[in-house]
């Protein structure tokens, strides 16, 4: 193409792109608001994360505080805490994808096998319901059961004339335990909803077919059920991947306590002890910001490995 034809096939471009825009413009006035949400609540506050790399100082500002580069993190990496809450929070949330997602895949085949409707509806009632519980609440109920004085878990050692029953919420080893089974309990309802929709897009023909060629059900499932989720599965793996670095705050807070803090002790929480408690907001963006380039970085190595292998990905 010769460059006298360039600016007029831009011109032309532009003009379009124009037009297209005249004629659908109540749907541009509607992407105004959220468009402005976005940029306004989650591109600006990014200017904010370059207090990692100042010593902040409230008087002086954020433009305005001393640069120190990666001192922050060079801080927080030659930490003697590094390495336990690096420990701790890869164990809980390896943990917490290692369990969750079999458990997910399960009920959600396990339902779809349901013949009987109102017994399927039933069930899916009584799994997804738990996800509605506050995370205050669902702690509240923990130790309400798992008390060793005064918890039915407690009460019933005494009656078995157990004097000292093992603490649960105590124990550093049974904490990793205690926060996953008690998150698959809560969220597993929730969390098969999503393979339910993917199974219901199965085409019903090919179980007909299976049915004809004298399958099982467990080879309905091998066959059928389960190369239909891996899509889904890839999907949420890579995101809970990327938020590997990321085990609920809220939940290991409120657990935690002075004889289990071996094990309870996980960025997040650390993040808000150093930079809210201690009011050390560099060193506690710093550590957030670490944890959000490592999920990041895991994502993309995640999804790459997924396409791949599976041709199924994020992105």
């Amino acid at each position: 193409m010769e460059a006298s034809e360039r600016p007029q096939r831009y011109h032309r471009k532009g003009r379009t792109l124009g037009r297209k825009i005249a004629m659908n413009w109540q749907l541009y006035v509607l992407l105004v608001i959220p468009t402005s949400f976005l940029v306004l609540f989650n591109y600006l506050p990014m200017l904010g994360a370059q207090i990692a790399f100042r010593n902040f100082n409230p008087i002086d500002g954020i433009w305005h505080s001393p640069w120190v580069g990666f001192d922050q993190f060079n801080q927080f990496l030659n930490s003697p805490y590094f390495w336990p809450i690096l420990k701790n929070t890869l164990r809980i949330s390896l943990y917490s994808l290692g369990v969750g997602i079999p458990c997910a895949i399960i009920l959600a085949i396990a339902i779809n096998e349901v013949k009987h409707v109102r017994f399927k509806k039933l069930v899916q009632l009584a799994t997804y319901a738990p996800y509605f519980i506050s995370t205050v609440v669902m702690v509240g109920i923990l130790q309400i059961i798992l008390n060793p004085s005064t918890g039915l878990f407690g009460q019933f050692g005494h009656a078995l004339d157990i004097k000292n029953p093992y603490d649960m919420l105590g124990s550093p080893g049974a904490f990793p335990s205690v926060y996953v089974w008690s998150g698959v309990w809560q969220e597993t309802g929730y969390a098969a909803v999503i393979y339910l929709a993917a199974l219901s897009g199965v085409n019903p023909e090919l179980y007909e077919a299976a049915k004809i060629d004298g399958a099982t059900r467990i080879r309905k499932i091998y066959h059928i059920d389960l190369p239909s989720l891996i899509p889904t599965f890839t999907v949420l793996l890579i995101l809970g991947v990327g938020g590997v670095l990321s085990v609920g705050f809220e939940k290991v807070f409120l657990m935690q306590n002075m004889l289990n803090i071996s094990s309870s002790e996980i960025i997040s929480t650390y993040v808000y002890k150093v930079g809210l408690i201690d009011t050390n907001y560099s060193f506690g963006v710093a550590v957030g910001l670490f944890n959000s380039v490592v999920g990041l970085i895991l994502i993309l190595i995640v999804n790459t490995v997924a396409r791949k292998i599976s041709n199924a990905s994020l992105f």
